[in-house]
């Protein structure tokens, strides 16, 4: 893995392109410099003006991840297949926050909810209207990866009239959840690259048909997943204080803005996630122009999967990772989930927030700290009969 070397406004290659490429890191963050390189392979094409690298920047699949890239012509690839995903922050009332007793009542979030099957269940109290695209696969499911659900609580309050705004004081209890459209817009990348490749949409509107029903399909499964765990932990679902997409296009200025792994910053309230055993930052993200009104989205990956899968055996064990120094807990079932996701294979989240601060992109409000991550189900913690049809949903549901 090489890092890159580079200024806060990396130089372009006179003659081989027409876009301006910026990172918005310093120069000891960690940024690799083959997600650099990918920045400046997307800018190279046709109709881009501009790339923002975040300071979460980090190669992705065809296009680099924490990035805001502007164009006036609408490239699918650039949002990916998880159009839709984002970060919701929900108030939470408990009584009491022991993380193992909470851990030990979390429900099934591997096994969608059904419309016919699970018609009673309280936690469809939040759909109101039609289900968008009427696409019913893995409702109220969090998805593998990065996904998660937790509950953490408000730590650091560094402006408490804007929390107090939001509700929000320290000690206060939150769910934060991070999912996506599970497979709703892996189908509608696939069906646009079977045809186009990775080139631009032919018909922008139809593409955005599509994508603004996965946005909102989104949202709603983020609303659903904090309502099955509020409703199993004893208390009512809440609205979300924040709700911020970080996979998507919009028309801004005459020209089409795709955020792959990028939240929206133009005036907005952002959970920039950290990691299961670090804090996660609730900000107030001004990002301009350059920055293509965007902030980062989370703390970002510093090793692949499999280096992490690798070196994560080396020094762990599986019950280390169940709880973190932090004194949370981890609940995922998939082991080699938990050495992927570990801590250690992401950057610190205290520099990519300190890079936001420096660049003037984001103000700190508080920070969220970690009783519960979320991963996937431990079926060796949930009752024999609450495992109905469990193996099955697994075997038939595809990574969003």
């Amino acid at each position: 893995m090489k890092r890159a070397s580079l200024s806060q406004h990396p130089p372009s290659t006179p003659g081989t392109e027409a876009a301006t490429v910026t990172v918005f890191a310093s120069p000891t963050s960690w940024i690799e410099s083959d997600a650099v390189a990918q920045c400046h392979q997307v800018a190279a094409l046709d109709g881009m003006t501009h790339v923002a690298g975040m300071p979460d920047l980090h190669p992705g699949k065809g296009a680099p991840i924490g990035a805001a890239m502007t164009s006036s012509v609408l490239y699918p690839l650039l949002v990916g297949s998880d159009i839709g995903c984002g970060i919701a922050v929900f108030p939470v009332k408990l009584k009491r926050a022991v993380p193992e007793k909470l851990a030990a009542r979390f429900p099934d979030l591997d096994r969608p909810l059904d419309p016919e099957q699970d018609a009673g269940d309280p936690a469809w109290a939040v759909v109101k209207g039609d289900i968008p695209a009427g696409h019913t696969e893995g409702l109220g499911t969090v998805g593998r990866g990065n996904h998660f659900v937790e509950v953490a609580r408000i730590g650091t309050v560094f402006d408490p009239d804007h929390a107090g705004r939001l509700g929000l004081s320290a000690d206060d209890l939150v769910l934060v959840v991070h999912s996506g459209s599970r497979g709703l817009g892996e189908r509608i990348l696939r069906a646009h690259t079977e045809v186009h490749g990775a080139g631009p949409a032919a018909d922008p509107d139809e593409y955005l048909a599509m994508h603004d029903a996965a946005v909102r399909w989104g949202s709603l499964n983020r609303r659903l997943l904090a309502a099955r765990v509020a409703h199993a932990l004893g208390t009512e679902p809440t609205e979300p204080i924040v709700d911020q997409c970080h996979n998507l296009v919009e028309l801004r200025d005459g020209s089409y803005l795709h955020r792959k792994g990028a939240a929206p910053g133009d005036g907005r309230d952002v959970l920039i996630a950290g990691t299961r055993g670090t804090p996660s930052y609730l900000v107030a993200a001004h990002a301009g122009p350059e920055a293509g009104h965007s902030v980062a989205h989370g703390a970002g990956r510093k090793m692949s999967r499999s280096d992490a899968l690798r070196r994560g055996r080396a020094k762990h064990t599986v019950e280390e990772l169940r709880r973190t120094p932090m004194g949370s807990v981890v609940v995922c079932g998939d082991r080699q989930l938990l050495f992927e996701e570990a801590p250690a294979a992401y950057k610190r989240i205290e520099q990519v927030i300190a890079d936001l601060v420096a660049h003037d992109l984001a103000t700190p409000v508080a920070t969220t700290i970690p009783l519960v991550t979320y991963k996937t189900i431990d079926l060796g913690s949930v009752p024999q009969t609450d495992r109905r049809d469990h193996r099955g949903h697994r075997r038939g549901r595809g990574r969003a």
